[in-house]
């Protein structure tokens, strides 16, 4: 495996100007430009196209477009799951998501991080930490998810929501960071 995707896998700093992970964003993105370009009454051609980008697709499988990710094939997702609109998956890391989940529109889910000091930044050097959301999980529209985040079982994140941190099962959280405000049983 080339050094930096290694890199990459293993949440180390990386570039991510190199050209095996460049050539990895191109073939993704030439997917997705193809699957958001399909006909929603083609669900055939579409499933197969999903099924191509990511890792891991789970049965009752819908994502509307348009769709975009970085890499795919580190997005794993279980079964019965819906996406609204404009779901972007910045996957450099792992991202689990499990069983039974529904997205709003608009929303984010981003492993990738950037240094903060500027000369840092613009080495392009950067590194990624998983993220993973359980099962029976409905993500409002909105919602941006933070590299490194867990979300238990059995949670809904309000409409607009920051996830910076985790969040545990059995919850409705909300907010700019995200917290939890009611249990659920």
């Amino acid at each position: 495996m080339p050094a930096e995707k290694e890199k990459m896998l293993n949440g180390e700093m990386y570039d991510a100007t190199d050209e095996t992970l460049y050539k990895e964003r191109e073939t993704v993105k030439n997917l997705t430009y193809d699957y958001n370009l399909t006909r929603r009454s083609d669900k055939d051609k579409r499933d197969k196209i999903i099924r191509e980008i990511l890792g891991k697709a789970g049965k009752n499988l819908w994502i509307e477009s348009p769709f975009q990710c970085d890499y795919g094939y580190n997005t794993e997702i279980g079964d019965n799951f819906y996406s609204n609109h404009n779901l972007i998956i910045l996957d450099c890391a792992k991202v689990k998501i499990g069983n039974n989940v529904f997205v709003g529109p608009n929303t984010g889910i981003y492993t990738a991080c950037h240094p903060i000091d500027a000369k840092e930044r613009m080495t392009f050097l950067e590194w990624a930490e998983p993220i993973t959301i359980g099962n029976d999980v409905w993500l409002g529209g909105n919602v941006t998810i933070l590299p490194g985040v867990t979300i238990g079982d059995n949670v809904v994140i309000g409409a607009g929501s920051v996830v910076t941190k985790d969040i545990p099962s059995n919850c409705v959280a909300v907010g700019n960071p995200c917290k939890p405000i009611k249990k659920l049983n």
